[in-house]
Parts: C-alpha cells; structure tokens; sequence
C-alpha cells in the first residue's frame, strides 16, 4: 500500500484500512487539536520523531485491554490495601507528559517521540478536556503517571512512566478499574509491550478496532476535567 502525504489546509484522512505493512498510512498534516480528533475518532495517532515529519498510523493487529480482562498481580495488592500510593487526576498534566518524555525505555536509544510540539499539542487537548492525566504519588513526590485522550467510550493511552518500582502500574490499574465502572469498552494501548500485556492487553485484528470506532462516533464523550470523579 502506498502511503499518503497529507495537506495542512485540509483534515480529511485516507481509509485506515489502506495502511501499509508496517501500520504507516499517512505523512505530513499538523497536530492542531481539531486533526488530532478527528484522527483519534478514526483510530489514528500520530507518531514520530522530533524533527521529521509526522506520521500516522493504522497498526494491524492493534493492542487494546478491555477492562473486563484487567489482570491485577498478587504483588499489586499491598500498594492498594495500605495505599502506598497516592493518586490523583488531571493535577499535572504537563508535568506528566515531560515526565513520558524522559522515561529511559529499552531499544529506544534515549531519544523520544514526545517532543515540545506534541506536548504543547496534548496540553491544548487538554485544557479542551479530552485529554487527561493521572497522576501516582509518593511522600509528596510524582513517581509516576500516564496520560490519553477519552473519546466516547474508548480510552486512548498515549504513555506511562515510573520512577519508582509499580507506580505506572498502580496508576493504570486506577485508571483501568474506574472505566469500567463508567462502562467504557476499551483501552487503545497502540503496540504492544510485556509491561501491558501483563495487565491483560491483546492484540485484536484492525477490523475489529475500527468497527469499535465506528460504533463509538454515536456515543458521548465525558468532556472537562476528572480530578472531581475518582
């Protein structure tokens, strides 16, 4: 399949269907806040290095968790049952977000795909209130967090970091547990990794995805910030 070069004057995207091999469907546009919901809605995201063009991808399979098949370890449950942990919503969404862009990741090299501009992108998702930020404390200190976009009943994770041992986990897990009381269907993770797939991430055919999108475009999204409903 080819992949498409996109215009900054206008939002349209191609099929998601018709990306290539390696889930590359699209290059080029921006990421204004009305493209990045409009891909997101499609099953997009954007994802690239700093200084290249931006990339969107259609992944096939895809990598999702249903709350349904959250996984929680043995080990996990001391952090919950004497609240080792504190958590808190939307407090520090920049802070979140800068904190993704340092986390050391295997294979990565040391380099990022969170650059100033994605972030300043997110943060306007944010103060929009789709995207959202969860944060993992400790004697007052963030040692962990994650952030995403929630669009309907689908819930976009864009990425995670702990300073400490379980924080991301923990946070996750938090996160996780509260969507499925508010009866969101899935978790977009994007690719799949141990970490996820230890908390009971699968991979599921891109078909499968998209008609979760196309199904989602009729439901309503909890806009505005969630720091007042965990």
């Amino acid at each position: 399949m080819p992949v498409f070069w996109l215009s900054e004057d206008h939002l349209t995207f191609p099929n998601p269907e018709l990306a290539n091999e390696d889930g590359i469907l699209a290059i080029g546009g921006d990421l204004s806040v009305q493209r990045l919901l409009h891909a997101y809605r499609l099953g997009l995201f954007p994802w690239f290095n700093p200084e290249d063009p931006i990339l969107w991808w259609s992944p096939d399979p895809r990598f999702v968790l249903f709350p349904k098949e959250l996984k929680i370890a043995k080990s996990m449950r001391p952090y919950f049952n004497q609240q080792k942990f504190q958590f808190t919503v939307d407090t520090q969404f920049k802070a979140v977000m800068e904190a993704c862009k340092d986390q050391w990741r295997k294979g990565q090299g040391g380099g990022t795909w969170i650059s100033e501009d994605m972030i300043n992108a997110y943060c306007d998702l944010h103060k929009k209130g789709y995207a959202h930020s969860f944060e993992v404390w400790q004697d007052g200190e963030l040692v962990g967090g994650l952030y995403g976009l929630s669009i309907g009943k689908v819930f976009f994770g864009e990425s995670m970091f702990a300073k400490v041992s379980n924080a991301s986990k923990f946070g996750f897990i938090s996160l996780v547990q509260r969507l499925e009381e508010w009866g969101f269907w899935l978790i977009d993770c994007q690719q799949e990794t141990q970490h996820l797939k230890s908390l009971g991430g699968r991979s599921i055919p891109r078909k499968e995805f998209l008609d979760y999108m196309k199904r989602n475009e009729a439901e309503a999204t909890r806009l505005g910030s969630w720091m007042d409903f965990f």
